[in-house]
């Protein structure tokens, strides 16, 4: 009996083993990782409204837009900072998508006023240097976390939330991944209009500490007041929770859809079509077709023409998006041309990627490459 046992009992856990072993490995294997932070938990109530805490409405809208991507991206791996109603120190969420490698962190929270002033609607925020009072405050408020945590002082270097001074450190702060972020934040607010039907109150930058701390493209959503007694039961029903839950997976969505077809046709073209030299191309200003470059850089303040950053590169061009600066290298209607010489600077700049312009207008670079192709495919048919 004692042998039956211990072999049934040795049988049963090579099974768990294989089937635990199985389960890591589908972890593994996943090719996209998405952060989801919960803002505020456990002592921590956040904002507080008459019939609700802010730490409530963020969680219960971060599960469901967690459930949302697992149901239609397996092939997505989904990472919480917290699953229940814990305290979590605001370091420890950054380090959870640092050392999850993640591509992407969506920190989620509940935004609100004083002195009786209704007002509605979300707003989603990027890293940067706050450029009004009102998004100070809102950094303020949600750096005022770190409060709530023993020894904050040495833990954030003589940071004080509080302080317009401490501020300072995002002035001239150089974030990679500021444009993609922007450009998600973008998605994000276009869903909350035109999919949850909300007052659209736009992308905007301030000091987060969360979002500084993270290395990946990072969005901090503003899911909308809890002080306006209105928006605060619409942020507590479920119709309304599953409508910004939503959203924010549609957003989210259509940002890894994006970066996959960039990363797909890039080298599709570029092996099917044939080669050109270097030198940049002398644009005619009558060419209706798509003129790609190569976004470079993007920073809040305009930099001088004859930056360090620009050193050995011709020719250099910006345009401004969201009130941001955003500076291009090289411009030509062959896409080959604009992607060997985005190869060629990978390693300066890394993050670098193309863009398209038509009539002097930016456009949907897919769209872009596409015409491109048929272009060629049509002056081949013609020889």
């Amino acid at each position: 009996m004692r042998l039956y046992w211990c072999h049934t009992f040795f049988r049963e856990t090579c099974f768990m083993l294989f089937f635990l072993l199985l389960g890591l490995t589908s972890v593994q294997a996943k090719d996209f990782t998405v952060v989801i932070d919960a803002g505020h938990g456990g002592h921590d109530p956040g904002a507080i409204g008459k019939i609700s805490k802010e730490k409530n409405i963020n969680l219960s809208v971060a599960l469901k837009l967690g459930k949302l991507i697992k149901s239609n991206c397996p092939e997505t791996q989904v990472i919480y900072t917290r699953e229940r109603d814990v305290f979590v120190p605001l370091d420890r969420r950054a380090e959870i998508a640092n050392e999850a490698k993640a591509d992407l962190f969506i920190s989620i929270h509940t935004n609100a006023l004083g002195g009786n002033k209704k007002i509605t609607g979300p707003s989603t925020w990027t890293l940067g240097l706050a450029k009004s009072d009102a998004n100070l405050e809102v950094a303020k408020r949600e750096n005022a976390v770190i409060l709530y945590e023993d020894d904050y002082q040495t833990r954030y270097a003589g940071f004080n939330p509080n302080s317009s001074e401490s501020y300072i450190i995002f002035e001239f702060m150089q974030d990679k991944y500021m444009s993609q972020s922007v450009h998600l934040a973008s998605l994000v607010q276009q869903e909350f209009k035109q999919t949850a039907k909300r007052i659209d109150r736009g992308v905007h930058q301030a000091g987060f500490l969360v979002l500084k701390a993270s290395a990946m493209p990072s969005i901090l959503v503003e899911l909308g007041f809890i002080s306006t007694p209105e928006e605060e039961r619409y942020l507590n029903s479920e119709s309304g929770k599953n409508a910004l839950a939503n959203s924010l997976f549609r957003a989210f969505l259509t940002y890894k859809q994006e970066q996959e077809m960039r990363l797909n046709s890039v080298s599709d073209v570029s092996e099917t079509l044939s080669p050109v030299d270097k030198q940049p191309e002398k644009i005619d200003k009558t060419d209706k077709r798509p003129i790609f470059k190569i976004q470079i850089l993007t920073s809040s303040k305009q930099l001088p023409a004859g930056s360090k950053e620009f050193k050995g590169l011709k020719p250099i061009d910006s345009y401004r998006e969201n009130g941001l600066y955003k500076y291009t290298y090289g411009a030509s209607t062959d896409y080959n041309q604009i992607y060997r010489m985005k190869k060629d600077i990978a390693s300066r700049f890394k993050d670098a990627f193309i863009i398209a312009f038509k009539e002097g207008k930016k456009v949907n670079v897919q769209a872009a490459i596409k015409e491109f192709k048929n272009n060629q495919n049509n002056k081949i048919k013609n020889k």
